[in-house]
């Protein structure tokens, strides 16, 4: 089967790797159907160093299955489903408290012998656990704001949930790639009464309006923040959604969050250190966040995009075959889109 592997910064190629097979009862095969290219893909590909074995690539993808282990009860042959970008078992503590990201069986996809999800075809282990059956067809009109389920709405989400958005707060979104831009669909979607969003690209900004944002700030550093704090009276957001990871971004989200506010990280982290650490300790302001659990969201969210009351997919601008791959990498490392999507 065909499938993307990366051999070194900006060197991404689509290769004939061994076909997705059952190795394990748990398994499931899954084609894909849709897939796309996540913005913490383009850290290898800035930063990867060269070498003669290749990473397979991708953990965002919806697909049908095409074989289950013998173990498999949840699912069949034919069922449409959408894979969160982690697998895991669905029992195990962690997961019955809803944190499957840190599941005690689970893993990620292209590592450990793993299929990457930009590709043909994927060995998903966990099946049961993992896979989210879907009540509609794989050419329905609704595929690319389903395909977003897998990571960007429900980390967007995330963000929301660990910045204590409620309703009647004042939220800001530090970042205008796909998960920021999903952050202020789940801002509104909490019920937010204003939403800032911190962004720079007018045709992302754009669409950030139309998600619900209701104040635009194109500024950085510290015009970013004075124009944050005078859109809020003086005092900040009372939630904040770091949805980036570079130092800069972080900084900032600190210092737009009101004192006793809440500062919601699910940008990957380029630092070691949390900066700003003793401001905002003495303004008890609460920082937490992580990669998203979003198997424990699919459920909550899937009504939402069903019945078109979410859009999110909105944030897939740019469409091409499995073989388009390397320039959908380019086009989103050089911010010409704000994510590449996969399709047939």
């Amino acid at each position: 089967m065909r499938a993307t592997v990366m051999y070194g910064a900006g060197d991404v190629r689509i290769e004939d790797v061994p076909d997705a097979r059952l190795v394990d009862p748990t398994d499931a095969v899954v084609r894909i159907t849709r897939a796309c290219i996540c913005g913490s893909d383009l850290w290898p590909y800035q930063q990867m160093v060269a070498g003669e074995t290749g990473q397979r690539m991708g953990h965002e993808f919806v697909g049908v299955i095409e074989d289950v282990g013998a173990d498999v009860r949840t699912l069949k042959r034919g069922d449409l489903v959408v894979a969160p970008f982690l697998w895991s078992d669905g029992t195990c503590v962690f997961c019955r408290e809803g944190l499957h990201t840190s599941c005690l069986h689970g893993g990620r996809y292209g590592f450990d012998d793993v299929d990457g999800g930009q590709g043909e075809a994927v060995r998903v282990p966990e099946a049961d656990g993992t896979l989210v059956a879907l009540p509609v067809g794989e050419d329905d009109a609704l595929m690319p704001s389903l395909l977003t389920l897998s990571d960007v709405m429900g980390t967007g989400h995330h963000a929301a949930l660990a910045a204590k958005v409620a309703p009647g707060r004042a939220v800001a979104v530090v970042g205008d790639g796909a998960i920021g831009l999903c952050g202020v669909i789940a801002a509104k979607r909490l019920g937010a009464e204003q939403i800032i969003l911190l962004g720079r690209h007018d045709d992302r900004t754009s669409l950030g309006r139309d998600f619900g944002a209701t104040d635009i700030v194109g500024e950085r550093d510290e015009d970013a923040i004075a124009r944050v704090r005078e859109l809020t009276d003086g005092f900040g957001a009372h939630s904040v959604l770091e949805c980036v990871g570079h130092t800069q971004a972080v900084e900032t989200a600190l210092a737009i969050c009101r004192p006793g506010g809440a500062v919601g990280r699910v940008g990957v982290p380029q630092h070691e250190a949390i900066p700003a650490a003793r401001e905002s300790f003495f303004e008890n302001v609460t920082i937490s966040g992580g990669p998203a659990p979003v198997r424990a969201y699919i459920e909550e969210l899937l009504p939402d995009v069903l019945e078109g009351r979410i859009e999110p997919g909105r944030v897939l601008d740019r469409t091409g075959s499995l073989e388009d791959v390397p320039d959908g990498y380019r086009l989103m490392n050089d911010r010409e889109s704000i994510k590449f999507q996969i399709a047939p």
